[in-house]
């Protein structure tokens, strides 16, 4: 007697099954593209739409409040005032990739800056490239220190940065002394902050960056679809294209406008270049490299990680020593902006800078989730508060209550989509 197969039938109170949000490549048409992102934004995939949409709000708001904030000199001062923030914050996210903090990063920053204006003070100081690579390999070397305290010793990241917070900043106090000043008298690290390149060679370098990127975007296009991957459909793709030559150009044209009253002043700032240099190298290295997809993993699953034979121990101490490194170099841009080297560098308060930008941003406090884009977005709307609310003449502690609300907003925002994306089955 042949056996009776029976299908059960669902439950009409059964909630269904969570649907995975569609693929933006899967996309034959514009349409199917935003319909696809439409999905997925509702979904908790927000990407970076909330920081840039915060942007736009805090551009209307203080343009209407104080008509000098669109203008190209404060454009220019607000993104070289946030060019710290994102340096910072660039080191910020590799920490919180993998679920961990860092609380010593401001200072560790500073201590760099001290050991570059040490080096080159005096007439018989060394040379300015020595004093920067001795910055930024203290700064990597303290980072190392803390990874290898939390890996080995096992002691949570928390502590350990916390304890290096304090023990920085006194080793601060006891090199400068107690309401100590070391100014800078070396032009190039000076520079680095304060430099400009000529408005021509702004357009070149602009040119050859632009090209740069686009052509290695459409190489990976180009790949994807030899290999039969899915990809973005072509309106899409000249969509970008268009929007990236229309920044680079919107950008060059803000840098290059005369800034100056009684001598003229223009150009692209130098740190905006390092920004760009340091926002690329480690774009790569996470969304290219072995090591960038097993700090994912390891933000999204340690333990999982652990057992697929990934060395967890040794990612966690690199990212430290990169965190330290990227501490190193912001304090360097930090010291060369004001010119000198101080007890008066709050390093405390820039770390909570660089952490707000990073959640800001985008990059998740859970773990396994940013990109260094995020750093920039995050660093301009930290600037754009702070820079804002100084044109308005508002005191220091209506901007930390102002940004701590903004950064209470970027975190809930971030937990909200973390539910979203868990109901609907999207990692």
């Amino acid at each position: 007697m042949s056996e009776v197969t029976t299908v059960p039938t669902p439950d009409p109170h059964e909630p269904p099954a969570p649907r995975l949000p569609v693929s933006l490549n899967s996309a034959k048409t514009l349409g199917e593209y935003l319909h696809n992102w439409s999905v997925r934004v509702r979904a908790g995939d927000t990407g970076v739409l909330p920081v840039l949409c915060g942007l736009i709000i805090l551009a209307v708001i203080f343009q209407s409040l104080n008509a000098n904030f669109l203008t190209a000199g404060n454009l220019v001062n607000l993104m070289v005032q946030g060019a710290v923030y994102m340096l910072f914050a660039m080191g910020m996210i590799f920490v919180l990739l993998i679920g961990e903090i860092d609380l010593s990063i401001g200072f560790i920053g500073g201590v760099a800056g001290v050991v570059a204006a040490e080096m080159v003070f005096g007439d018989a100081g060394y040379p300015w490239w020595l004093a920067i690579l001795a910055a930024l390999a203290t700064g990597a070397a303290i980072g190392l220190l803390h990874g290898l305290i939390i890996t080995f010793i096992g002691l949570p990241s928390f502590i350990v940065t916390l304890a290096g917070l304090l023990a920085w900043n006194g080793v601060m106090l006891i090199i400068l002394g107690n309401g100590g000043t070391v100014p800078i008298n070396n032009d190039m690290i000076n520079n680095l902050a304060n430099g400009l390149l000529d408005p021509i060679a702004g357009w070149v370098v602009m040119v050859v960056l632009v090209a740069l990127y686009l052509a290695d975007m459409l190489m990976a296009e180009a790949r994807r679809r030899r290999r039969g991957n899915n990809a973005a459909p072509i309106s899409v793709t000249v969509l970008k294209i268009v929007g990236i030559i229309a920044a680079g150009i919107i950008v060059v044209l803000i840098c290059n406008a005369n800034r100056g009253r009684l001598v003229p002043i223009q150009g692209v700032p130098w740190v905006l270049l390092i920004v760009l240099f340091f926002v690329t190298v480690w774009n790569i290295l996470l969304s290219r490299t072995a090591f960038g997809t097993y700090v994912y993993a390891i933000g999204g699953n340690a333990e999982a990680t652990r057992r697929a034979g990934v060395a967890v121990n040794r990612i966690r101490i690199l990212v430290f020593v990169i965190a330290g490194f990227m501490g190193g170099v912001a304090g360097l841009i930090y010291a060369s902006r004001l010119r000198s080297v101080s007890t008066n560098l709050d390093g405390g308060t820039l770390v909570l800078y660089c952490i707000a930008a990073s959640v800001i941003g985008g990059t998740s406090l859970f773990g396994g989730r940013g990109k260094a884009v995020h750093a920039i977005l995050g660093g301009l709307v930290i600037a754009s508060i702070d820079n804002g609310m100084g044109l308005l003449g508002l005191s220091a502690a209506t901007r930390y209550v102002v940004t701590g609300i903004v950064l209470l907003a970027a975190v809930s925002l971030d937990a909200l989509a973390s539910r979203g994306r868990a109901s609907s089955g999207l990692s």
